[in-house]
């Protein structure tokens, strides 16, 4: 089904509008967002591609209704890997709490350009090659099992290499110089770190593209949905940063149900272009009759597995104690690094966090310790963390309303 240029021109118009929203109320003023803010946000960026995907149902009927939700869904759900990146590379700049959401509106930003150009590239292709479709089924398969491996250091190599080319042709700066991207530095324009991170997440984010978008090829080919669901899921990513920043460790399973995810729409492309199948050595060119899964039972399988994942991983002990010891490492970490943050209220919220996971560490007992590689490193940082905090209880920098 076609959709009419008024509706396109209506639809970007409105991206531009609560993109803008963002530039102008969000990050003008450099904070660290409470849970509250980033949940209510959040909250309010799914509302709205929830009821476009319900607009898209009355006037687009049915079958468009279910593509964009399954699209929709997908990138959802692979985003989530995607945010393990954008947690790595502000974590592994030292970027202060408060510039966070300036590096990822900004990374969001380019996210958005890139994907719409790979869209409409992919897009073209489709409909000039039938064949594309196996290329996207095998780039699908290939990125499940690689999903399975161990997390190395890719991530980090791919921010990296952008940064490093960044640094040789410009000057840059070390420190954040209030959130600004250049400044004068002896008499020269100087780049600062936030525009590298900036550039590290953008040019990180393009290689996920690059999954992502045969994926949601595979569910919907009508280019608006594919764009639509794109955009709304990458409007809401920068909410749910912070949202999920101690969630992340929790969903031990997760890979596995991405791999899944992946690997059915994988197989789904494949099925399909079997189906428009038009290569000379592959039944001498002829389409071969097989059959597909609809998009509503894609949706379902979508559905289903993300449920069970999210599930399995919330009430798996392992899962716990992973999360304890990540999170005890990151926050003692943070609250060391007296660069990490100037609010004295996140000081202390990154504090209470660490009481906290040192609690769970020492009640998960010797069975779970031994998952932390370096169980009394870990202890003597926390403890580090802990003597720091009373000194500055000491010195009477504990902010106000937080009295121990």
């Amino acid at each position: 089904m076609d959709v009419p240029g008024w509706v396109w021109t209506l639809t970007v118009a409105g991206l531009v509008a609560l993109l803008a929203f963002d530039y102008v109320f969000h990050i003008r003023k450099a904070h660290v967002p409470t849970l509250r803010e980033a949940a209510v946000w959040s909250a309010l960026y799914v509302g709205i591609a929830v009821a476009f995907g319900i607009g898209v149902l009355v006037f687009g009927g049915t079958a468009m209704g279910t593509e964009y939700f399954a699209g929709y869904l997908t990138e959802k759900a692979l985003s989530v890997d995607n945010l393990f990146v954008f947690l790595v590379i502000p974590h592994s700049f030292r970027v202060p709490r408060e510039y966070q959401q300036k590096s990822l509106l900004f990374g969001i930003t380019f996210s958005l350009l890139a994907r719409t150009a790979l869209i409409f590239v992919g897009s073209a292709l489709i409909n000039t090659f039938a064949w594309v479709f196996y290329l996207f089924g095998l780039v699908l398969l290939v990125t499940a099992g690689n999903m399975l491996k161990p997390r190395g250091g890719e991530v980090e190599e791919a921010g990296n290499i952008a940064v490093r080319a960044a640094r040789r042709l410009f000057h840059t700066t070390d420190g954040y110089e209030d959130g600004r991207l250049f400044t004068v530095r002896d008499g020269r324009r100087a780049m600062t770190p936030l525009l590298l991170v900036m550039v590290a997440l953008a040019g990180t984010d393009v290689l996920f593209a690059l999954d992502s978008i045969p994926a949601i090829f595979g569910l919907t080919q009508n280019v608006y949905l594919v764009f639509t669901a794109v955009a709304f899921w990458l409007l809401g990513l920068r909410q749910l940063y912070f949202l999920i920043d101690g969630l992340l460790d929790r969903l031990i399973y997760l890979a596995f149900g991405l791999a899944t995810i992946l690997a059915f729409i994988g197989v789904r492309l494949i099925l399909h272009a079997l189906h428009e199948n038009n290569l000379p050595f592959v039944n001498n060119g002829e389409p071969v009759e097989v059959a597909e899964p609809s998009t509503g039972l894609s949706l379902g399988v979508i559905v289903v597995v993300l449920v069970v994942t999210v599930v399995a991983s919330l009430v798996s002990h392992t899962g716990r104690a992973q999360t304890a010891i990540a999170g005890a490492r990151r926050h003692a970490t943070a609250y060391l690094d007296s660069e990490y943050t100037a609010d004295p209220a996140e000081r202390e919220r990154i504090f209470q966090r660490l009481v906290d996971e040192k609690q769970q560490i020492i009640a998960l007992g010797p069975k779970y310790k031994q998952m932390a590689k370096d169980a009394e490193g870990l202890l003597d940082l926390v403890d580090r963390a802990k003597a720091s905090h009373d000194a500055a209880v000491a010195r009477g920098e504990t902010p106000a309303g937080h009295h121990h």
